[in-house]
């Protein structure tokens, strides 16, 4: 029985799965931590990803029997990682959620407007975009910046380690903001003109297909991992690009991730430029597009609330669900660290209709809320753009195991909401698109097979004035 392992390093840890590679039975899983981070600044050293990497993979892998055939890797998306020369990483990798580039984008997206950067790009970059932190690394750190050799993004450093190889795909390439994902060429002229003149082309990784191998795990790899031979890896891709695959996503369908961030994303056949920058127009990763609206900030929100309340998030769903629709009026506003859809870097959360009959029960709930009213408005920035099915909308991420936030977006989107039998999308669809590479099956027909796309139904109660409270929501946030 050839087996596959499937990669997701995402901000706060690395999570591996190991899959059977003909039907996707799960054999093991595992995890291991990554060093907190805290923005606005959120960097993270690459070694500590890779150590995690060789952790959770020894424990998956700690019955011998368990030999493993082939491998991808899935990670956070737009972290920029300059190597020197001798491959080694100059700095603490910038992350997705750092926002020190903010003047950068401001500054971008003046010099060339917002019609050019979405129809050159697909987007409009915000500080999340690797090219505003190469902008930002240049000002800042000119010196640094002269020594750059290669610029990876994280999942590309992860393959890098394996098999050394510099290479991406077009899902995680479309959003550093230097990428057409309709032609899938790097655009350098972008990087001379908004970063500084360079020889961006050697620096920058190959763009591989969806399913094309990388090659096998080199000797520093193998000996990194421990667990012999590894004869396959494929291209990897970002996280929300993977997660679409673990979740058996078909064009059109809206998945919802509430994770450390937001996303609310759709498979699309067609590119989407959106000028407005509120929905990215991402390649995804098997082929097509994967129009994506990002928040900045999710479960860090209802975790802080709980910390403040001075209970366990699973006692944070108890309150949530036992207060009224709307909170009794309290509205939270969660911009804990600053935003990025809308863009406001600089912004924090707001909590306003408080009175003295308010309780705890009142201010877990408008967390709750708060996060959903976003993703939702996120849905309709979505919906402006593109064409979006209107049936159960796809939960994941550390949301989907949270009975109140399965339930508030389920009454707030009038919409049921499924959610999947797949608890880790991310390693599940790095895991699928490993066994394509080493099957060199299509996509589509071993998503099939593996029998993705299954889960739970939540149905939203009706009752709820979903209009009141999001009208209410829409006020405070301004």
């Amino acid at each position: 029985m050839p087996l596959v392992l499937g990669v997701d390093s995402s901000t706060q840890s690395t999570k591996v799965e190991l899959r059977d590679a003909e039907d996707g039975t799960l054999v093991g899983s595992a995890r291991a931590p990554h060093p907190d981070v805290h923005p606005p600044r959120s960097e993270q050293d690459p070694e500590a990803w890779w150590e995690a990497l060789c952790l959770a993979t020894a424990e998956v892998t700690a019955d011998e029997s368990h030999a493993v055939a082939a491998v991808s890797v899935a990670a956070q998306q737009h972290g920029m990682v300059v190597l020197d020369g001798a491959g080694h990483p100059l700095r603490a990798a910038k992350l997705w959620n750092d926002t020190e580039s903010a003047p950068e984008a401001a500054a971008m997206v003046e010099a060339l407007g917002s019609e050019r950067w979405a129809s050159r790009t697909g987007s409009v970059p915000v500080a999340a975009f690797t090219i505003t932190k190469l902008a930002w690394l240049a000002r800042h750190h000119p010196d640094t910046a002269a020594a750059v050799r290669s610029v990876l993004l994280p999942h590309d450093y992860l393959t890098y380690r394996l098999t050394g190889r510099r290479v991406t795909d077009r899902g995680d390439a479309s959003g550093t903001g230097y990428f057409d994902p309709v032609s899938g060429a790097w655009l350098t002229d972008l990087l001379d003109q908004l970063v500084g003149p360079a020889d961006w082309a050697s620096r920058l990784p190959e763009v591989l297909g969806p399913v094309e191998a990388v090659g096998p795990v080199g000797t520093e790899g193998a000996a990194g991992l421990d667990i012999g031979d590894i004869g396959v890896v494929g291209p990897g891709t970002g996280d929300n690009m993977a997660a679409a695959l673990g979740l058996g996503i078909v064009p059109r369908q809206v998945c919802v991730s509430i994770g450390t961030s937001g996303t609310v994303y759709t498979r699309s056949p067609d590119p989407v430029a959106d000028p407005s920058g509120a929905v990215a127009g991402f390649a995804d990763a098997a082929g097509g597009y994967l129009p994506l609206v990002c928040t900045l900030n999710a479960t860090r929100v209802t975790g802080t609330v709980a910390r403040l309340l001075g209970v366990t998030p699973a006692e944070l769903d108890v309150l949530a669900l036992a207060a009224a629709p709307g909170a009794s009026g309290l509205v939270l506003v969660p911009y804990f660290d600053g935003e990025r859809t809308p863009d406001r870097p600089g912004a924090t959360g707001t909590i306003a209709g408080i009175g003295s009959d308010a309780g705890r029960q009142d201010v877990a709930r408008a967390a709750i809320e708060g996060v959903v009213c976003g993703l939702l408005e996120a849905l309709d920035a979505l919906r402006s753009v593109t064409v979006v099915d209107e049936g159960p909308l796809v939960l994941v991420g550390g949301g989907a195991r949270s009975p109140a936030y399965r339930q508030v977006l389920a009454d707030l989107s009038g919409r049921p909401v499924l959610v999947p039998t797949v608890v880790e999308a991310v390693a599940t669809g790095a895991a699928l698109q490993a066994a394509a590479v080493l099957s060199g099956r299509p996509l589509d027909e071993l998503r099939t097979q593996w029998g993705l796309g299954g889960g739970t139904l939540v149905e939203p109660d009706g009752s709820v004035d979903t209009a009141a409270i999001r009208a209410a929501y829409a006020e405070v946030r301004g």
